[in-house]
């Protein structure tokens, strides 16, 4: 049986054509999210800089405590946030929909529209997967197929469990939809089956864990991106500057710096042991199939130069206190090391790796 009539065309074809409706979705999705900043009311948003002047903060509430003859006056304590840099304590803005009605319309028409382009990109990994009976990830085409479910799979679970994400929406889809068009022209490889040396049960281990990574990396550093512009709005307010009308609309709206500088931390620690793993499970792969561990190959190296991109990365908010802008700095770099690894080692550098063809 030759490959070509091992690949299941019909199948192949439903896979490109749930593709290409998922990014029509993910267009709808851009636009009710572009409509979620744009229509939700700056009128009711509670300035930051108010936020910074403590005159200004209301009067925390006040509990009363029955006691033997009497009703005591207890102040409730208040909580804070501390700034990562430092700086006066912030609270979170509204998010992008400014806290009225019909911006937090627009917002869950654009994520009930992101899940139903996640879920019609998702069929389309799958309906490759079957068209050739293997994982979906043999090339850089469909490794840049899944990457881009996985990324929108894993800020649906957030959202899911409640946490505070849905400022991500926009830049996460505008970056989907970059991807899967950058895929779809320039990457995109015809549904066939794997060379020897990929024909192995450490394809789904390794890939998989490495494609998970990069999603979980690819939202800290988009967090990261966020903090640094917001963490310059908020010294600027410090300092008694007058923002600009794009700051004063858009990044009072996202979480305070303090807030995106945690939730790019705690993302990046928690996937940091899955990146070790995958690192300690392609040079098991490597062993069997190339008879050698390490071997310096490009994709080799740049795997362990984002391993330690990352690991300098926590340990200075460890050990050497780097929160705020340093961190995020390092934080970007980390990710610009993994995106290089991604994509430049395949397309620009001769590697071992490269077999697969883009």
């Amino acid at each position: 049986m030759t490959l070509a009539a091992a690949t299941n065309e019909n199948l192949a074809e439903i896979s490109n054509v749930l593709v290409y409706s998922s990014m029509a979705v993910y267009t709808l999705a851009f636009f009710a999210h572009m409509a979620e900043w744009l229509f939700g009311s700056r009128s009711k948003v509670a300035r930051t800089a108010a936020a910074l002047t403590p005159a200004a903060a209301p009067a925390a509430p006040k509990v009363q405590v029955k006691t033997g003859g009497g009703t005591a006056v207890l102040e409730r304590p208040k909580v804070v946030t501390r700034s990562a840099g430092g700086g006066p304590e912030v609270p979170d803005g509204p998010g992008a929909h400014g806290g009225t009605e019909k911006g937090d319309l627009y917002g869950r028409i654009a994520v009930s529209l992101t899940t139903l382009a996640f879920l019609l990109e998702a069929a389309g990994v799958i309906a490759r997967a079957l068209s050739v009976q293997r994982a979906p990830w043999g090339n850089m085409y469909e490794f840049s197929t899944t990457f881009s479910t996985v990324v929108v799979g894993v800020y649906l679970a957030l959202l899911l469990a409640k946490k505070n994400v849905r400022w991500a929406g926009l830049p996460l889809v505008t970056t989907v939809l970059l991807d899967l068009g950058f895929a779809v022209t320039v990457l995109y490889t015809e549904s066939d089956q794997l060379v020897p040396a990929l024909d192995s049960y450490w394809l789904w281990i390794h890939v998989s864990t490495a494609i998970f990574c990069g999603a979980v990396f690819y939202l800290g550093a988009v967090g990261a991106v966020l903090y640094l512009f917001r963490d310059a709005y908020e010294s600027k307010l410090a300092r008694g500057d007058k923002p600009g009308r794009f700051a004063t609309s858009v990044l009072e709206r996202l979480p305070s710096s303090a807030s995106l500088d945690k939730f790019s931390y705690r993302v990046n620690a928690a996937v940091f042991p899955l990146w070790t793993f995958t690192i300690i499970a392609g040079a098991i792969w490597a062993g069997d199939a190339w008879g050698r561990y390490w071997g310096w190959d490009a994709k080799e190296v740049w795997s362990f130069i984002t391993w330690v991109a990352y690991a300098a990365y926590l340990h200075a908010r460890a050990t050497a206190g780097w929160k705020g802008r340093k961190a995020a700095y390092i934080a970007l770099v980390a990710f610009l090391c993994f995106l290089w690894n991604y994509y430049g080692v395949n397309m620009f550098v001769n590697s071992l790796h490269s077999y697969a063809g883009v």
